[in-house]
């Protein structure tokens, strides 16, 4: 079975990484946001895209989810002693990728193509892609003005209000070379436990990307337990967005979009209300502490997908 995932985040890291695990790598596709992409320090900074690769290469940070197992400081610790910037830090080892990065940007090579290169380089087997080879730059309106989302994410911890989104530059962007033959090649979709506001919504806004999953049956994993969010504001950004933060909250958001929805246990007890959208429910344990509760939840992802498959 031939598996694409959107994901974002270190929720979506997760399960992507749990995914990898569970299939061959020629059948898995995870198609990544770069909508929090941002420019610090004259060079190219893709957090999502990076937080799935290092995920899955086995060389994320485990006590943070992002940035780099091992990583020394040194970089930035200079920076600091000069009075630089330092709200966005950046690890040694992570400082190497985003120079590199935007050294081939700058030399006129494609995101997807310089994040193929880096995969081969740290051993991923699984094909990931960004969802745009082209800039897409997520805004959030807040009650102190429309920030960056970086800024309102990084140097403002999520304290602002949010009111709305937008991404920039999404009208002029492109599916990556190889996202619409993914999507064509999928017998499933799963939609990683990310922010549905600023993970996964920028990936659908891209054009012709929603058109081209509208065909395929699609499963979408709460990022939401017991009314919070097991990291990053979504339950925050839910609430003040006037919509009470729940499960159930995450599978009217995505409607008809899908065919099957996977929540945690403890949230049993929406399973009727969820299957009243006409999206078919699955509770099970879904936070994902060890590596072996992504293994775990992936084949159970899986298993249900394949139960949607033949219903």
């Amino acid at each position: 079975m031939k598996v694409l995932a959107l994901a974002g985040g270190v929720g979506g890291a997760k399960l992507a990484d749990g995914l990898a695990q569970a299939l061959p790598p020629d059948d898995l596709t995870v198609v990544v946001n770069t909508g929090d992409d941002f420019e610090h320090f004259g060079l190219t900074i893709c957090p999502d895209l990076d937080t799935v690769c290092y995920t899955l290469a086995g060389l994320a940070n485990p006590q943070t989810g992002w940035g780099r197992v091992g990583e020394t400081q040194q970089a930035m610790s200079s920076v600091e002693l000069l009075g630089g910037p330092t709200w966005f830090w950046l690890g040694d080892r992570d400082l190497g990728t985003h120079l590199e990065r935007t050294r081939r940007l700058r030399a006129g090579d494609a995101l997807s193509a310089i994040t193929a290169d880096f995969c081969t380089a740290w051993g991923i087997r699984a094909r990931v892609l960004p969802m745009s080879d082209q800039p897409v730059r997520t805004f959030v309106s807040t009650d102190e003005g429309e920030l960056a989302f970086q800024e309102y994410f990084v140097a403002r911890r999520c304290e602002p209000v949010v009111s709305s989104f937008r991404f920039d530059g999404v009208a002029q962007a492109a599916p990556a070379p190889g996202v619409l033959d993914a999507v064509a090649a999928a017998d499933l979709v799963v939609v990683c436990p990310s922010n549905p506001w600023v993970s996964v919504a920028p990936i659908l806004a891209v054009p012709g990307l929603q058109a081209a999953l509208a065909a395929k049956p699609i499963l979408a994993v709460s990022p939401i337990v017991g009314g919070q969010a097991i990291k990053g504001p979504a339950a925050k950004m839910f609430s003040e967005l006037g919509i009470l933060p729940s499960a159930l909250a995450v599978a009217q958001h995505y409607g008809s979009l899908l065919r099957g929805f996977v929540f945690d246990e403890v949230d049993a007890a929406q399973n009727e209300a969820i299957a009243a959208l006409g999206i078919i429910p699955r509770s099970t344990a879904t936070v994902m502490k060890e590596r072996a509760d992504r293994v775990q939840l992936a084949k159970e992802i899986l298993d249900f997908g394949r139960s949607l498959l033949s219903a």
